[in-house]
């Protein structure tokens, strides 16, 4: 090497905007979006399966039948994987395929299929992350209440020891319920997702109860096996007021409340926000409450998986919603007790699903939890934008889009740990397109193209680039 390709070198590497070495560079799944597959190794029925049936629950008529056949394809996903060089791989367990009735002992057809996957991951050189609940309630469990009755908390941990106890062996790092705002307020508030029922003070319980199957699945895995890291995923937002108005600092204040400060005071500090109490009392949320609840789901967590996708502007004086949708169906509002808050677009440039682009308010929401909450590590554990993507006539597909909205937030996350934030991995979503939950087909969110038509998986321009920026550690400065 001459002197002047060696000083070249250096300045390359000194304007790297570096990560440390053992960050954990990952994309992010989940089983009913990807595997298909919904009537074999004796797997049951659940929510979504019955949503997906019920007439225009989901743009198209689509269903996840068949969704990118993971469930045959895995060994072909995983290599694909290595070949972008994650190193951490986080997907979730499909309730109803270890457990098709939501109870008893657990379907060995359904554990093989996970043992195979993690077996393939291992032998890959890639860390198996576990998502306990992606959603996929058993039916047989929402036909005696869901989540808003109890019993289902009680269930979960049932499930999660029985997973735990088969796997646990080879995986040690496990995400116990993933977006609890959404399973709550979008299956049982609104209506847009499953089980589509629109019944606000069911909301509020089913809330409270995921997060209580939380704390009794925290308690159940560490009771059976030690060495695990646990923790759950939630979808924080960095929200604004439309205004220094009254009325539109009083909207952010009960947006907070109702998607971050509920799900991050009962996790983290084991109580939930006075405030927030105080705008549901109408609805009777604290009856359900029982003593010893919150030290349930305050127990200590290993982790804590953060999903990020836009900011939230609101006001709350009338006027028109400008803000895109969660789904293409949205008619009722799933902020109970808060409907008459509006959320209002600030101009910024948006993603294909409408959201605004805004990486300042990831760094804003990890520094929030550095500043405001005990320690633990911290993971993101999702983070991607959906886009019309269409392959060029040559079979490629160039996705400059994502690229920079991965770039962008990839830097925040990069200006967080500078300032001491303990993030310690970033998991993109998704691997590879999907069904979209009530989008059907009709976004894709994947670092891989899939072509429906022949399951085709052909790697995008960012699967490039984010494979890139693993191999040097860092993105350009």
């Amino acid at each position: 090497m001459t002197a002047a390709h060696e000083r070249q070198t250096q300045t390359r590497e000194s304007a790297l905007v570096s990560f440390p070495q053992d960050f954990r560079w990952g994309a992010a799944t989940s089983a009913y979006q990807i595997e298909g597959a919904v009537d074999e190794g004796g797997r049951g029925r659940s929510i979504w399966d019955t949503f997906c049936d019920t007439p225009g629950a989901v743009l198209g008529g689509d269903t996840a039948a068949e969704a990118v056949d993971h469930y045959h394809r895995y060994a072909e996903d995983v290599a694909l994987m290595a070949e972008l060089g994650l190193n951490a791989y986080r997907f979730s367990l499909s309730w109803p395929r270890i457990q098709p009735s939501g109870t008893g002992p657990a379907d060995q057809r359904g554990l093989d299929f996970y043992r195979r996957l993690v077996d393939e991951l291992l032998q890959a050189g890639i860390e198996p992350w576990i998502t306990l609940y992606h959603w996929d309630l058993p039916q047989a469990l929402e036909d005696k209440g869901g989540w808003p009755e109890r019993d289902t908390a009680l269930r979960f941990a049932e499930y999660a020891a029985l997973a735990h106890e088969a796997l646990g062996d080879r995986v040690r790092n496990w995400m116990t319920i993933n977006e609890p705002w959404c399973a709550a307020y979008l299956g049982y508030a609104s209506g847009e997702h499953a089980p589509g029922r629109r019944e606000p003070a069911a909301a509020l319980r089913a809330a409270h109860h995921l997060l209580l199957g939380h704390g009794l699945a925290v308690q159940a895995m560490r009771g059976r096996r030690s060495g695990s890291r646990i923790g759950p995923a939630v979808n924080l937002y960095a929200i604004s007021p439309a205004s220094e108005a009254p009325e539109d600092l009083d909207a952010a204040r009960r947006i907070d409340g109702l998607q971050n400060r509920f799900f991050l005071d009962a996790l983290l500090h084991g109580r939930y926000p006075e405030d927030l109490l105080e705008d549901l009392a109408p609805f009777g949320f604290a009856d359900h409450v029982r003593d010893g609840d919150l030290q349930t789901i305050g127990v200590r967590n290993d982790l804590l998986g953060i999903n990020y996708y836009t900011r939230h502007t609101v006001s709350g004086r009338p006027g028109e919603a400008t803000q895109a949708a969660s789904s293409p169906f949205s008619a009722v509002s799933p902020w109970v007790g808060s409907e008459h808050v509006r959320f209002v677009s600030r101009g910024r440039p948006v993603t294909g699903m409408g959201w605004e682009i805004d990486p300042d308010g990831l760094l804003e929401v990890l520094s929030r939890v550095h500043r405001d909450y005990p320690a633990v590590p911290l993971y993101i554990t999702e983070n991607g934008a959906g886009y019309d993507d269409v392959p060029d006539p040559d079979g490629s597909v160039r996705d400059d889009d994502r690229i920079a909205y991965l770039d962008a937030h990839l830097r925040a996350c990069a200006r967080a740990i500078e300032a001491g934030v303990p993030l310690r991995g970033y998991f993109t979503w998704s691997l590879m397109d999907n069904f979209e939950w009530a989008w059907g087909y009709s976004k894709r969110f994947g670092l891989v193209y899939v072509d429906y038509a022949t399951q085709r998986r052909i790697p995008k321009a960012s699967a490039r680039w984010y494979a890139q920026t693993i191999r040097r550690g860092g993105l350009p400065g």
